[in-house]
């Protein structure tokens, strides 16, 4: 993973402008696709496990869903400022003791980015791009490694 460029932090924030405003939706499209391409990884979201649909109007399932596009953001901002994501390390420990716990493994990462990669271009519509793409996978792949690290500990 090279550095993150000025161009690459601007393509994330303009993109998250614009998806922020139909988090909602979004967010449903999020979790719709992650049981699409990983229909197991439904018991390991407390909010999904006893249900047979994914909830139109579920609080807990919004709240995942905007903390993984907004940490995905804030790492883009930080690769570029600082070369490299700094979570708070109570929020680091925490998620990484989470995802522990929940047995969440290398192969779920990678369902959650290309999740999270179609959200955002669906979301994004025509402003979408293979750059815009490459930017929230990058973030994305270092976010999830400050999670990762933190879980072998």
């Amino acid at each position: 993973m090279g550095s993150f460029s000025e161009k690459q932090e601007a393509l994330v924030k303009e993109s998250w402008e614009i998806i922020k405003h139909n988090i909602p939706e979004l967010s449903l499209r999020f979790f719709t696709l992650i049981l699409e391409i990983a229909p197991a990884a439904k018991k390991m979201f407390s909010f999904l496990k006893d249900t047979d649909e994914i909830p139109h109007n579920n609080p807990k399932l919004k709240a995942h869903a905007v903390k993984v596009f907004k940490m995905t953001c804030d790492s883009a901002i930080q690769l570029h400022e600082k070369g490299e994501v700094v979570v708070g390390e109570t929020t680091l420990k925490w998620l990484g003791s989470i995802h522990l716990e929940k047995g969440v493994i290398d192969p779920h990462f990678e369902v959650v980015k290309e999740a999270l990669l179609r959200t955002v271009q669906e979301g994004t519509g025509d402003k979408w791009s293979e750059e815009m793409n490459g930017a929230w996978a990058e973030a994305y792949d270092h976010l999830a490694t400050a999670i990762k690290n933190e879980m072998k500990i």
